[in-house]
């Protein structure tokens, strides 16, 4: 080709360069001079990210300080979908370390295939997460958490309750507090590389705010006891469930409630909800004969029966309209104490009709039936007890013995915690209640009325009494049985039974109220016989942890000892050297 044709083709190929060139620079002040700003808000939509930060959730005390409910430090392993399936020969090292199934993996993944998040593994330690990320594939992530862990596990999974994945309380005191318990997040601004990976830290938006400890009113020590207790004794007699609860006189305090079935709050795939349920305070029972000695007070009260006054429950049967009052035996002639001694249905029945329906109505209504107890706690029934104005007159004889009302544990050991402390009910408490700020409480019946029927109660686990199983050694000890049928089809099977024993200890000053029932034990189910061996072992052993003196030591005589004279001090002493 001549060099005439050839030089037109190189001003042309030079001219293109040079109004490319200009094109470039054009665009290069274009964008420095008018458009940095945008240059800038996209550089850091890229880079720049603003995230959360988790706040722990505060603890929950038993009333000692020791710890019930902790969070420790989680991660979440997560992706980016678009990223991460750019390498999916690479999945299953990850799965691998998870401890997932690749197909598991995949699963998680294509479910949200079309989203910029997808969870692959939540909750995990940081160690393992740590491995995950040092596999370094593409568009995976870690994000910091916490999981709550119980030291008690399944013996205070009840009362403490649980959290779910996200840390936020489903359930017990857990949910009851969570707005006190949960802490606030944080928020801070990072700068991420080409890979999304964090790179550093710019500064820290609003730092994260844990969340509040809580003390409660629970003694651990207590709290196990009665749950290995409870738990034995549902196990030897078959029974359906179990639960015990135990409170302080003076305060009002919950130190320990238990249930049986229970389950595991450390163990998210126990999910039963009915081993869920806190029986203790949701379900309402008739309390059966526990309810005799609040019937007393209440005759007592309104002066309607003497107290001296013998009662023929002969032959053991009593016929009320077209309905017939029976006890187990023909205990003949009985005064109260009697009544209360031998559980008489029979003498209840006509110590009940001494009164009009509204005298009795108030004086259970004083010591809280009917009404929930106002602890908060999540679930909590009112139980039952129906107007005055309702009742007939066979209602009336049949609640004077505790059919027809109910009442949830918690509310019937309250009541017998009025009975302790000399009348006054007293608002009942999950949080510990400090010496100072004690409630007061309010009159439910006079103190000289209190006292005469505690005394009642004594003989109940004395010689003679239901619940001679109840006694602990050293102290003294009053309460009640209770052997009730349980409603079933409308009306009351008279195969199954509810076993309770109601008390408190020690008489001359009480100090602990303990009540513990078990729902159709097999074989042997008279509170006396099934209930009243787990009060001892748990009264018992909660008088020795709390160091509450014996109030009933037996008196050992003292012997004169014998003259010894001084020469044969000398020998003996002679025969050691």
């Amino acid at each position: 080709m001549s060099a005439a044709f050839s030089r037109p083709r190189h001003y042309l190929v030079l001219t293109l360069m040079l109004l490319a060139g200009g094109a470039l620079m054009a665009q290069a002040v274009y964008l420095h001079t008018l458009r940095t700003q945008f240059l800038k808000d996209q550089g850091d939509a890229r880079a720049l990210r603003t995230v959360s930060i988790n706040a722990h959730r505060g603890m929950l005390l038993d009333r000692n300080g020791e710890p019930l409910a902790i969070s420790a430090p989680v991660d979440s392993v997560w992706v980016v979908p678009a990223d991460f399936y750019k390498a999916p020969e690479r999945w299953p090292e990850l799965a691998r370390v998870l401890g997932l199934a690749p197909a598991q993996l995949s699963a998680s993944v294509a479910a949200r295939a079309n989203t910029k998040f997808a969870y692959v593994r939540r909750a995990v330690p940081p160690e393992q997460a740590d491995a995950a990320m040092a596999l370094k594939i593409p568009g995976v992530f870690r994000q910091r958490g916490y999981r709550r862990y119980y030291p008690l596990a399944e013996a205070a999974g009840h009362v403490v309750g649980y959290t779910d994945i996200d840390d936020k309380g489903q359930g017990g005191l857990e949910a009851a507090y969570d707005g006190y318990l949960r802490g606030k997040p944080g928020k801070e601004r990072i700068v991420l590389d080409a890979q999304r990976q964090r790179v550093a830290l710019l500064e820290t938006i609003a730092p994260p705010r844990p969340g509040k400890d809580l003390k409660l009113s629970i003694d651990r020590r207590i709290q196990y006891l009665a749950y290995r207790e409870l738990k034995a004794a549902v196990v030897r007699h078959k029974a359906a469930s179990g639960m015990a609860v135990m409170l302080d006189v003076a305060s009002g305090e919950v130190l320990a409630m238990v249930n049986q079935p229970t389950f595991n709050p450390n163990d998210r795939n126990d999910q039963d909800p009915d081993d869920r349920r806190n029986r203790a305070v949701t379900d309402p029972f008739e309390p059966g004969s526990t309810i005799k000695p609040f019937t007393i007070a209440a005759a007592l009260t309104h002066h309607s029966f003497d107290p001296h006054r013998v009662i023929d429950t002969s032959p053991g049967y009593w016929q009320v309209a077209n309905h017939t009052v029976r006890d187990v035996h023909n205990y003949g002639a009985l005064d109260m104490a009697g009544v209360i001694r031998k559980s008489s249905n029979v003498g209840a029945a006509q110590i009940g009709l001494s009164m009009t329906p509204q005298q009795m109505w108030e004086s259970f209504a004083a010591f809280g039936f009917g009404v929930p107890t106002s602890t908060g706690f999540p679930g909590e029934a009112s139980g039952l007890l129906r107007a005055a104005q309702s009742w007939r007159r066979v209602e009336q004889v049949t609640m004077a013995f505790g059919y027809g009302v109910s009442g949830t544990a918690l509310q019937l050991a309250r009541a017998y915690a009025t009975l302790a402390s000399g009348g006054l009910l007293r608002p009942v408490s999950f949080l510990a209640v400090p010496t100072a700020e004690q409630p007061g409480g309010t009159r439910a019946l006079p103190a000289d009325v209190a006292a005469e029927v505690n005394t009642m109660l004594e003989g109940v686990v004395g010689p003679g009494g239901t619940a001679q199983r109840a006694a602990v050694p050293g102290y003294r000890v009053a309460g009640k049985t209770g052997t009730t049928h349980i409603a079933a089809g409308g009306g009351y099977d008279r195969r199954r039974y509810l076993a309770t024993f109601a008390g408190f200890a020690p008489v001359s000053n009480p100090r602990l109220v303990l009540l513990v029932s078990l729902r159709d034990p097999q074989g042997a189910y008279y509170g006396g016989e099934v209930a009243a061996p787990v009060f001892q072992n748990v009264m018992a052993g909660a008088l020795r942890l709390l160091g509450i003196a014996p109030d009933a030591l037996p008196v050992v005589p003292v012997l004169p000892s014998a003259p010894t004279s001084t020469p044969n001090l000398i020998q003996a002493a002679e025969r050691h050297l």
